[in-house]
């Protein structure tokens, strides 16, 4: 699974290496974790980066799912996702994702990235989800007042990220790898050109590496460059 990445490039950096504007507000992250803002360039809009939830739930649910991965094997046929598999791809941009493995009989943090750390882009799928309105029942609409001056203030603009198989070198940590986009295949993604069989084929990884890091990671509150920094695993 994909729990945890790193996006260390600034707003400048990250607008010039996917050829669209960034937040003016971006700075690097060392820790992108569930629940938090991230930028994410979303199909509808591929030139521009917008900040989503990083937590799916599908729009029609009745409560938040919170959902931050889904399987590329069954991401078409589950009824959570298989909309915005069809119409609500994104980009999710990283340049390292932390796995956590065994080692000695503890779980440690490992981060993967490719050898000369380079970004790249993750496939993603999003969504907006609103939570129902107080007083609403299906067929019924709304009663009990209230007014229209709030609504769609709890709107939850959100996105997961798509897992498979993992390759050679993450399989030493982990039974499950992030999606990992070829360069040359991002636009495709968003355009719905890229199918399943594609989506199967893990990234081949031979210019990838994994290290240990700073237990430090395990916490979301920790965010900071020492992060990324090879530990010797102890």
């Amino acid at each position: 699974m994909c729990g945890r990445y790193s996006l260390t490039l600034s707003a400048g950096d990250l607008a010039e290496r996917f050829d669209a504007t960034a937040p003016d507000d971006w700075e690097p992250r060392y820790n992108c974790a569930p629940g938090q803002d991230l930028p994410v360039a979303a199909g509808d809009a591929p030139d521009e980066f917008r900040r989503m939830t990083w937590g799916y739930t599908p729009p029609e649910a009745d409560d938040a799912r919170d959902l931050i991965n889904a399987r590329t094997e069954t991401v078409d046929e589950k009824h959570a996702f298989a909309e915005s598999f069809e119409s609500r791809r994104c980009l999710v941009p990283a340049d390292g994702f932390y796995e956590w493995s065994d080692h000695e009989g503890r779980k440690r943090p490992y981060r993967v990235a490719f050898e000369d750390e380079r970004a790249f882009a993750m496939a993603g799928i999003h969504a907006t989800w609103e939570p129902p309105t107080p007083g609403r029942q299906a067929g019924l609409g709304e009663w009990g007042g209230g007014s229209e001056d709030g609504a769609g203030d709890e709107r939850v603009e959100a996105f997961a990220v798509l897992t498979t198989e993992p390759n050679e070198l993450v399989a030493d940590l982990h039974h499950r790898m992030a999606v990992v986009l070829p360069r040359d295949r991002e636009r495709d993604w968003l355009a719905g050109e890229v199918g399943k069989p594609d989506l199967l084929a893990p990234y081949p990884g031979d210019d990838m590496r994994y290290y240990p890091v700073s237990t430090r990671v395990n916490s979301p509150a920790n965010d900071e460059p020492s992060l990324i920094e090879e530990r010797t695993a102890r």
